[in-house]
């Protein structure tokens, strides 16, 4: 076992171990900031693997962004900032079914390549895979660029309740640009 196993085998555990954190604790801006810690980890699995590109993707795009945007939506929604106790659910069907898809997935990977070895195809320059994205994958990132901005957009229209309601609270039965003055 060398060093970049173990390396890698110490990532991997504290991705899992913050990734259990993420759905068991109560305090929803501590589950955004251990989702933090659990990605900081993937990226450097990836960094270990040395797939420099993948990792700061990941750094920049999921950890820069779409946690950020999480964190937010929760500030910007005045969700319960400490402990929560409706998010106190019974866990044993979540972790059966997730165990179980585990062990499948497990058993599905192990059945598939009988633990050969897989011949790796050569590295990937950073030009062609810049390429590959800016001509094949551009509609793909637009898209998710959209979708993050309208979350954003909708976590502020949901924070201020009062945005599209007259002051005072009533409703305004009159027509615009007429008044009640002189008739």
């Amino acid at each position: 076992m060398t060093g970049a196993d173990v390396l890698l085998l110490a990532l991997g555990a504290v991705a899992v171990g913050s990734g259990v954190l993420v759905v068991t604790t109560k305090h929803l801006v501590r589950a955004g900031l251990y989702l933090v810690v659990c990605l900081g980890a993937l990226a450097g699995d990836y960094l270990v693997l040395t797939a420099e590109l993948v990792a700061w993707v990941q750094v920049l795009i999921y950890v820069g962004a779409v946690v950020v945007l999480l964190l937010f939506a929760v500030m910007l929604t005045r969700a319960p900032i400490g402990a929560s106790d409706d998010l106190d659910r019974p866990g044993w069907p979540a972790a059966l079914i997730g165990g179980g898809v585990g062990l499948g997935l497990t058993a599905l990977l192990v059945d598939a390549y009988r633990w050969t070895v897989v011949e790796l195809p050569a590295a990937g320059t950073a030009e062609r895979i810049g390429g590959e994205i800016f001509r094949s994958w551009v509609l793909p990132f637009e898209v998710l660029s959209v979708l993050l901005l309208s979350a954003l957009v909708g976590a502020v229209v949901l924070s201020r309740p009062e945005i599209g309601r007259p002051a005072g609270g009533s409703r305004d039965t009159t027509r615009p640009g007429r008044t009640e003055v002189g008739r």
